[in-house]
């Protein structure tokens, strides 16, 4: 049978999309289900005074209202931060609680202070314009690096000077050495802008409880298992696990913030014990810019240390990074950037400090890459400038510092080992693919014409698909299909294709007719998640081990019907055969002989990664920038990346091609911005400018395929490549461009305005 691992299958799960036949949450029908309206803080700092619920109450169609006070009564537990982070040496770290509704003083515009639960949402929504809340306003922060001022709010009154921890990593002495012994320090003081995951289909939540104690959540979400695990450990606390059910349909992405869980989620499972009704709460997009978390918002200073032939000496990097007001669930670990800050490069030494701190804006949290984009933002742009300030250039000064292909396995001071890449072929692809000599005489043509024109680079390497584990259960039907069930879940990748081509390859059988179920923890006792560019990598080994599991219990069967010991039986394209003999018997067959027992064929396999892989590559961004108003265009964009052995080549385009326009928006437009009264002025796709397709070029995009030697199927994580790539290869193309008009920074997001005021700023000195 033909193999399909490697070949551009198309995607079996598009035609029940294109049909119709998709089941997101907002389509799935719930009997009799209550609709959930929730009101939340007109301020970003203030007492909650009072909260009259008396008229709201007898409004019509008003099943519930619910009020911190309630959450105090029945004694629900405030939403965990479950990550736990090094700190640096002296230092201590607090987890002020995040109650699921506002207990006494709210600390974002947005956070939930009471729960309408009504018949109908229009009633729930009529009901809220009869509340009474009485709140006295208090000082506020929103500025990350203003929170850490002497005479700042302070948003917990349990956390002066509203650092949350401080973590660092690297040997701070021998990097002070280094920048001593320096002939050329290079510093840079940079914005990672704080940004809105929007996926395409909202956040949503519905809640149900029995008679018999157990609940019921179904999610848009990006893993079953994980909330479920979080509920039940941190929340449901005495209720038993076999009591919780998490159950999520079709996805309409996730980027991130519908990785952990929320105020809503728990809500609505407490209303639903409350009233003993089915609970439904759906965000509207208005409502989803008040309550997802948001990504990045980080201040950075990085210094780059060179001797006198541009040699990197040592790194020094110092950011803040803001955590909003209060913790998410995995957020502290965010900004450390999972130690990636020396890129693509060799560094003698090197030392990052980062500090979190509290704001009165919403909680900040895993963003696509999660960490590594900030990191790569920062030694890309750091590195660029280096070229350019020491005069050799952007292109001779990755040269000269690349970590080479014969130096892995390479240690990086940071503690992680690059198990192989080619970081030097990558670049000169690359500069081969956007046809870099033929720049000089494009840029002539645009300065021609008026334009400035520029050229940008991107070197990035990230780790991803490492811990926790990820299962997969494979079992055959009589009716010749196999069925696998994964604790992962797709929210738009293609997850089901990919995983049908490896079970398919592995076992020899039609890929049509492979199934593929995820989103029920039901199905699995235990699973995983959706996050880090994990899923083919770690997922895609845990399915081939419980075929292979399979496979080894078919053999027994095999050995056993032709009567010969299993060793005697071999396996290939399907086929069970005695060695040395013509006698074969198909794998359908013995599971048709199983069968006759009662029994079925069937596989468990567990992928258990050691280290993370280590996915990387080279974008160029090229620009061109009218002086007159400062308006950019990306006229080209060049890709060559390593992410191994490639599964399925069509959905590595499509995952690259999005994770750069995801790259893209937040370099050229898109910021999540609250205002000098502390409010959201951003609340819509009026205020946040979300990028359109028609500020994006052909994508020129191909891989070359260096297998890792991590993971048994030799596959790297992808799924956060473009958005890693992507941000500092536009910037750097646009200081490229500005360079003669003096531009020497500027940060995103490049909206014209702000390139416009930079280019007047340059000229007046």
């Amino acid at each position: 049978m033909e193999k399909t691992v490697g070949k551009p299958i198309r995607r079996k799960e598009d035609r029940r999309f294109l049909t119709g036949s998709g089941q997101y949450l907002a389509d799935v029908s719930f009997d009799g289900a209550c609709q959930v309206h929730i009101v939340r803080s007109p301020h970003p700092h203030a007492e909650i005074m009072n909260i009259d619920t008396t008229a709201a109450a007898d409004m019509p169609g008003v099943v519930a209202i619910l009020t911190g006070e309630d959450v105090k009564r029945d004694g629900v537990p405030p939403l965990p931060c479950c990550i736990r982070i090094p700190l640096k040496p002296g230092t201590t770290q607090t987890f002020p609680d995040h109650p699921i509704l506002a207990i006494g003083t709210v600390r974002y515009v947005g956070e939930p202070i009471v729960m309408i639960v009504a018949e109908t949402l229009e009633q729930a929504r009529d009901a809220s314009e009869h509340l009474s809340i009485t709140f006295r306003e208090l000082p506020f922060v929103t500025d990350p690096a203003r929170a850490l001022d002497e005479n700042a709010p302070s948003v917990h009154t349990d956390v002066p000077g509203n650092i949350n921890f401080t973590w660092e990593v690297g040997d701070e002495e021998a990097t002070s050495q280094a920048f001593a012994n320096a002939a050329q320090i290079v510093s840079l003081d940079i914005v990672n802008n704080r940004v809105a995951p929007s996926p395409l289909e909202p956040r949503g939540a519905v809640g149900l409880w029995d008679d018999d104690g157990g609940y019921t959540l179904h999610l848009s979400c990006q893993g079953a298992h994980w909330i479920k695990d979080t509920l039940c450990k941190f929340v449901l606390n005495d209720v038993p696990e076999d009591k919780v059910r998490v159950v999520v349909h079709d996805v309409g992405g996730g980027f991130g913030t519908k990785l952990f869980l929320t105020p809503e989620y728990v809500l609505v499972l407490w209303a639903s014990r409350r009233t003993g009704r089915t609970v439904r709460w759906i965000a509207d997009r208005t409502e989803s810019f008040y309550s997802d978390t948001h990504g990045r918002d980080n201040v950075t200073r990085a210094e780059l240390a060179m001797d006198d032939q541009c040699k990197f000496l040592g790194l020094r990097v110092s950011t803040i990074a803001n955590m909003g007001a209060y913790l998410s669930e995995y957020a502290p670990t965010i900004p450390t950037g999972d130690r990636m800050h020396e890129g693509a490069y060799v560094f003698p030494a090197a030392h990052v400090e980062v500090r979190g701190v509290f704001t009165n804006t919403g909680p900040v949290e895993s963003y696509r890459g999660a960490g590594r984009p900030e990191a790569t933002y920062m030694i890309e742009r750091l590195v660029d400038l280096a070229g350019r300030q020491s005069g050799i250039g952007p292109i001779e000064i990755r040269r000269r510092n690349f970590v080479q292909s014969d130096a892995m396995p390479y240690e990086s001071r940071l503690g992680h080992v690059y198990d192989d890449g080619n970081f030097p072929l990558l670049l000169e692809e690359a500069l081969c693919d956007a046809d870099w000599n033929g720049f000089a005489e494009r840029r002539r043509h645009s300065e021609s014409i008026g334009r400035y024109r520029g050229l940008g680079i991107s070197s990035y390497i990230g780790v991803c698909a490492g811990e926790p584990i990820v299962q997969a259960q494979l079992v055959f039907e009589t009716d010749q299909t196999v069925t696998v069930t994964l604790g992962t879940q797709s929210s738009g990748q293609g997850h089901i294709t990919a995983y049908s081509q490896i079970v398919a390859d592995k076992l020899g059988v039609p890929f049509e007719s492979v199934t593929i179920r995820q989103g029920d923890t039901a199905w699995m006792r235990a699973g995983s998640v959706t996050a880090g560019s994990r899923s083919i990598p770690l997922g895609g080994v845990a399915a081939e081990y419980a075929a292979q599991k399979a496979i080894d219990t078919g053999a027994s069967t095999a050995a056993e019907f032709f009567n010969v010991s299993q060793d005697a039986i071999t396996f290939e394209n399907g086929v069970f055969r005695v060695s040395g003999t013509n006698h074969t018997i198909g794998i359908f067959e013995v599971v048709a002989l199983l069968a006759t027992k009662g029994e079925a064929l069937q596989g468990y396999g567990e992928f258990v990664p050691s280290v993370g892989t280590f996915t990387n590559g080279c974008h160029i961004c090229e620009v061109e920038i009218d002086p007159q108003t400062g308006s950019i265009e990306v006229v080209a964009y060049t890709a060559v990346d390593d992410f191994g052995k490639i599964i399925n080549p069509m959905l590595v385009a499509g995952q690259v091609h999005g994770g750069v326009a995801q790259g893209i928006g937040q370099a050229l437009c898109e910021q999540v911005v609250y205002g000098e009264s502390g409010h959201l002025a951003s609340y819509d796709f009026d205020g946040y400018a979300m990028l359109l397709a028609s500020h994006l070029p052909t994508i020129a995009a191909r891989t070359i395929e260096i297998p890792c030697l991590n993971n048994p199927l030799g596959t790297k994580g992808m799924g956060e490549a473009g958005a890693i790539a992507a941000p500092p290869a536009v910037v750097n193309a646009a200081l490229d461009a500005l360079w003669g008009a003096g531009v020497r920074n500027i940060d995103m997001p490049l909206t014209s305005s702000h390139v416009w005021s930079a280019m007047r700023g340059a000229k007046s000195g």
